[in-house]
């Protein structure tokens, strides 16, 4: 348990100092930790947390006659524009940092709060234009990506994704006692200074996380269309088969969770006839057991069954808390799928995890943007496909009605007897849908590797990772393995690179490797070998895992002693410049000193003639 608790203390306060120099940090700076993340994403998120109660009675006062599809079309607007914005900020935020994207991302998710009360049709306005910098997670994970090492970056997004759920523990039933003690307005104020505080602590006390090393100079000539456009990102997943499945997974699993999250509350109080109170101890019991899967049973499960098992993990109980939504029509069954919504809340810490560790260090952004941009148009179709789901059922989620056989007062009445009889047995529709999809992405999933650089079964055939080659191990000399990873980077061979503990003794983390590496800084701590460090001229491929490794590409001898020639004429170029720059500095200096005896001379003569 002491061990724990150190393992976890190491992961909120920061990386280690030597992470910290391998990625080109200064650890006499400001040292950027988990708990910055944390806290940022408390704030903000414990601000709107606040607000459950009043954004329900400003839905129903604004949009008196189409609360719910009033609701889906702005959430829908919202997140269609986090879609379309966020491969852009998490491709700027790899080159500019992370920092300022954190300040812009908070700023925008948190300026609608105050106009609430002000203006709510400018409110509503300003929801659906602030989903274009709402993407605050994808920035959050970044940031946490670059302080963390691989194999603690499991457990701390699942303390981001804890800490989130944590601010929802006791934020509504706060806000909803608040409002009644005193009004609705102080409690739109006191999220409004909550939101400015995590402005002010991002601005003053949050430091940057990304190395200067891997960011660009010119970022104007790094940022393109390309890189920015999300339809662009969507096209590249195709030669991503693990980002694409990832993404799929993402779509099919967080599309019912964003419907679900936009409605339930309202339809345990109007459907299940909870009270408030009732359902703020809902609400704060599922954060509490929230905290706890994404902490303490994540790192169990990364530690045991890998990202992979996590992912499967939360798929499932997902599966099974959407069925009891969707056929439980008693209070039992409801407290019952809260609980189990708990346990599936490991389901997006542990794919942003996999994402992450999939991606490079210089890509964590993009890797976490088009995830993030996936999340925000689910945030956007969910709410929509729901409040659709229920219209077609005739489930009016509206306050203002006093009774659902109200709506059900039509002129088509052998209709409306099959919608209640379907209701009879489905008492929420769009949550039995939303099971349905999620039983796809589970399927999506079992065609994931067991590890980011593993191989991905489709069928019979066996794909592995597009430009993840295998480097075989020989004993070389240090200043040769250097020589050699720097040339395979050069010409395009080496895209990741680790080898097997079996060829080359023992190995430090895949990943670590692999950063060193990319950056062309190994040196001897890299791996322990007698023969010098254990890094070769071929390469092989994994195609077939039970069979000897395959011969893939070899660099010839002739093109590492042309490369090492190149290099030293290169080396022989810029010291010969250097000489003739001496050289001319030397002449120069000459001929200062001669003009000054000339002078001298003058002088001397000038006085003989007087």
């Amino acid at each position: 348990m002491g061990r724990k608790k150190r393992v976890v203390g190491k992961i909120i306060w920061g990386p280690r100092k030597s992470h910290m120099k391998e990625n080109g940090m200064d650890p006499s700076q400001g040292q950027a930790s988990v708990y910055h993340a944390l806290i940022v994403i408390f704030l903000e998120f414990f601000a709107w947390g606040l607000l459950t109660s009043p954004i329900i009675d400003v839905l129903n006062n604004t949009f008196a006659n189409h609360t719910f599809l009033m609701n889906g079309l702005i959430q829908g607007v919202k997140g269609l524009l986090s879609f379309l914005s966020a491969p852009l900020v998490g491709a700027m935020s790899d080159t500019l940092g992370r920092k300022p994207f954190l300040l812009i991302t908070v700023s925008f998710t948190c300026a609608p709060i105050p106009l609430m009360k002000i203006s709510p049709m400018w409110y509503f306005a300003m929801l659906s234009i602030s989903g274009i910098f709402a993407v605050t997670f994808s920035v959050v994970f970044a940031y946490v990506a670059d302080i963390t090492t691989d194999e603690d970056r499991g457990q701390a997004y699942g303390l981001v994704s804890a800490t989130f759920a944590a601010s929802l523990v006791t934020s509504p039933a706060l806000g909803a006692y608040l409002g009644k003690v005193y009004s609705d307005n102080f409690v739109i104020w006191l999220a409004t200074a909550i939101a400015v505080l995590d402005v002010l602590f991002i601005l003053v006390m949050v430091p940057e996380s990304l190395p200067d090393k891997l960011r660009t100079a010119n970022w104007g000539s790094q940022i393109s269309w390309e890189k920015a456009d999300p339809l662009g990102a969507l096209k590249k997943l195709g030669h991503d088969k693990l980002i694409l499945l990832l993404c799929v997974a993402v779509l099919l699993s967080y599309l019912p969770e964003a419907g679900e999250y936009s409605c339930f509350f309202v339809y345990l109080r109007l459907v299940m006839m909870f009270s408030a109170s009732e359902v703020a101890s809902y609400i704060a019991m599922v954060g509490v057991l929230s905290v706890v899967a994404q902490t303490l049973i994540l790192a169990l499960l990364m530690k045991y069954v890998g990202h992979k098992g996590a992912i499967m993990f939360g798929l499932v109980f997902e599966i099974v808390q959407l069925a009891c939504f969707g056929f439980g029509s008693q209070t039992w069954v409801m407290w019952m799928a809260g609980c189990i919504a708990a346990m599936s809340s490991v389901t997006y810490p542990a794919i942003s995890a996999f994402a992450s560790s999939h991606a490079s260090a210089d890509q964590q952004g993009v890797a976490q943007g088009i995830i993030t941009g996936i999340r925000g148009l689910c945030n956007g179709l969910g709410p929509a496909l729901f409040g659709f789901i229920f219209y077609l059922f005739h489930v009016d989620l509206n306050e203002t009605s006093d009774t659902q056989s109200d709506v059900h007062s039509s002129e088509n009445n052998t209709y409306h007897q099959i919608s209640s009889a379907i209701q009879s047995v489905v008492p929420g529709p769009p949550f039995a849908f939303g099971a349905i999809l999620v039983i796809m992405a589970l399927l999506v999933a079992v065609f994931m590797p067991e590890n980011p650089h593993g191989t991905i079964h489709i069928g019979k055939s066996k794909v592995r990772r597009r430009n993840s080659l295998t480097l075989q191990a020989f004993g070389l000399d240090n200043a040769l393995a250097i020589d050699t990873v720097k040339l395979c980077i050069d010409m395009g061979l080496l895209q990741s690179c680790f080898a097997k503990n079996n060829k080359v003794g023992v190995m430090k983390e895949e990943a670590e490797v692999y950063e060193k590496v990319r950056r062309a800084m190994v040196t001897e701590d890299v791996t322990e070998k007698k023969g010098g460090l254990a890094f070769g001229l071929t390469f092989v491929s994994e195609e077939e895992p039970k069979m000897p490794p395959r011969k893939l590409t070899e660099l010839k001898k002739e093109d590492f002693e042309k490369w090492r020639d190149d290099q030293e004429k290169i080396q022989s170029q810029k010291q010969k410049l250097a000489q003739q720059r001496r050289e001319e500095a030397l002449i120069q200096k000459k001929i200062e000193v001669a003009h000054k005896e000339m002078e001298r001379l003058e002088k001397y003569v000038n006085l003989s003639v007087q």
